[in-house]
């Protein structure tokens, strides 16, 4: 075994034990168990890109300052040295025009989404492919979700368990089991349990007269119809496949649409939970993983209301988490985390979302002479935006239904970045305005216009003259086939 694979198994036990406050001394014993002589503390897959400015200036050749004085990194250096190069990764919503300074993260990915609207409030690289690891579950649940009952049979075949290995989380379970879908959705979210994700996907599947693969199908149909583009998963719970990946954006929606299933917050915010024993399974007892939704934890986060973690090897650890502080609902991914940074990283960005953004109501604000009236609709009615930032910021794109319709989709965008939208019914002025359908003419075609203007309106009249004339005939004609009935009417009857 690679020393550098040693070392990820040390990570991953240290993880696992949530061990974040050892003593420096056990950790650095446990960094160079792992690391002496390893070189990089991630695998080549793992490792983080300096930006050109650090290649070209303090490190030209990747080995760092220690490469120029003949020394070596020491592990705590090394480890530090790759933590710096991820934290300092490019924030793209850093750079959008006018818009608040996100945190930086040990994740080198990361999104905030707020939920009514789908605003992206910050952006770190949110359509890079990353591994999901665990957070798949969240796909498979709003899979299970759309697609089966929660008292619907989840039965345990011999695929559902056969591929586990010892080092894979479960609560296990054995062949010939069976649970309710509910039960068997508190297993996956909660215990992260790998053969209850399978049973779920299979079983619902099988539930619906198709299969696993048609159940994995409609993980990904219901990811592209929720605008996601950039991932492919190939499995129900996470487990790593190099053909099975997402991006921050897609689980951002994904989040954002399980805010439309209540038993789903009702599950993942559940403690501890109890499968009782019964005449196929013998009792069970997990409890939630997510630290951020334990009260009596230091990563605790009173807002937090949903979520799901995530860890490989492949994939570091990535994490889901739904907030919601009373006026603002959220949704935080961050994948790929270096280090043990993935809760702080989330509260940074959940923090920085919910004080640097707020909500203000479209019926309120929209004063255009072309909207008779904001409707109640599915859309959010509000928009998104800056604390420093004002309704009159915003640029407007009006879109109507079109045919009959006097109703229009207005579409609210800050120095190009969506921000809202809401449904509208136009007003008179805009109707009588577009009835005509004028035509938008450009300054070198006004001479042209007015040259042509004398015989469109000649045409006009004799177009006008024909219509006349064609409504007289058919009025006399309708007046002729009246008189006729009647005439017939008054013989038969004599």
């Amino acid at each position: 075994m690679k020393k550098t694979s040693v070392f990820r198994q040390i990570f991953k036990e240290i993880h696992k034990r949530r061990c974040r406050r050892l003593p420096a001394a056990v950790l650095s014993g446990a960094l160079l168990l792992g690391l002496a002589g390893a070189g990089s503390f991630f695998s080549p897959a793992a490792t983080v890109q300096a930006s050109p400015v650090e290649n070209e200036e303090t490190n030209p050749d990747g080995s760092g300052d220690a490469a120029v004085s003949g020394e070596e990194l020491t592990p705590e250096e090394q480890l530090q040295q790759e933590l710096d190069q991820v934290y300092a990764m490019e924030v793209q919503s850093n750079g959008w025009e006018a818009w608040p300074a996100g945190p930086g993260t040990y994740g080198e990915a990361a999104i905030v989404m707020e939920v009514g609207t789908g605003t992206i409030l910050y952006a770190k690289n949110i359509d890079a492919h990353h591994y999901p690891a665990s957070i798949t579950k969240l796909v498979t649940t709003l899979a299970a979700l759309k697609n089966g009952n929660l008292q619907d049979p989840v039965t345990f075949s011999h695929n559902s368990v056969s591929f586990l290995k010892w080092d894979e989380a479960s609560i296990g379970m054995k062949e010939g089991n069976q649970l309710t879908l509910e039960q068997a959705l508190y297993a996956t979210l909660l215990a992260s349990a790998n053969e209850a994700a399978y049973a779920v996907g299979e079983s619902v599947g099988v539930n619906a007269g198709h299969d696993y693969n048609w159940f994995i199908q409609q993980m990904n149909e219901i990811c592209r119809e929720l605008g996601g583009t950039n991932s492919n998963f190939v499995n129900t719970n996470g487990l790593h496949d190099p053909n099975h990946y997402t991006c921050a954006r897609d689980m951002a929606l994904i989040g954002r649409e399980l805010f439309q299933y209540p038993d789903f917050f009702r599950i993942a915010q559940t403690p501890q939970y109890t499968i009782p024993a019964s005449a196929t399974t013998e009792e069970h007892v997990f409890q939630q993983h997510h630290e951020m939704l334990l009260p009596d934890n230091s990563d605790y986060y009173p807002y937090a209301i949903g979520g799901k973690t995530g860890y490989t090897s492949d994939a570091l650890s990535t994490l889901v988490t739904m907030a919601d502080n009373g006026s603002m609902q959220l949704v935080c991914v961050v994948l790929k985390t270096h280090g043990i940074n993935v809760y702080p990283d989330t509260r940074n960005l959940l923090e920085y979302a919910f004080q640097n953004f707020q909500k203000v109501s479209i019926a309120e604000q929209e004063t255009s002479e072309d909207v008779e009236e904001i409707l109640p609709d599915e859309t959010a009615g509000y928009v998104v935006l800056p604390m420093e930032a004002s309704f009159s910021d915003l640029s407007m794109e009006l879109v109507p239904d079109g045919g009959l319709s006097t109703e229009a989709q207005l579409n609210y965008t800050y120095h190009g970045q969506p921000v809202g939208s809401a449904r509208a019914s136009l007003s008179d002025h805009y109707i009588k305005e577009h009835s005509a359908q004028p035509k938008d003419v450009s300054h070198k075609d006004q001479e042209t216009e007015t040259e042509d203007s004398g015989i469109s309106d000649l045409q006009g009249k004799v177009i006008l003259g024909a219509a006349v004339a064609l409504l007289l005939i058919l009025i006399t004609a309708l007046i002729r086939i009246t008189r006729k009935r009647k005439q017939k009417t008054r013989r038969r009857r004599r």
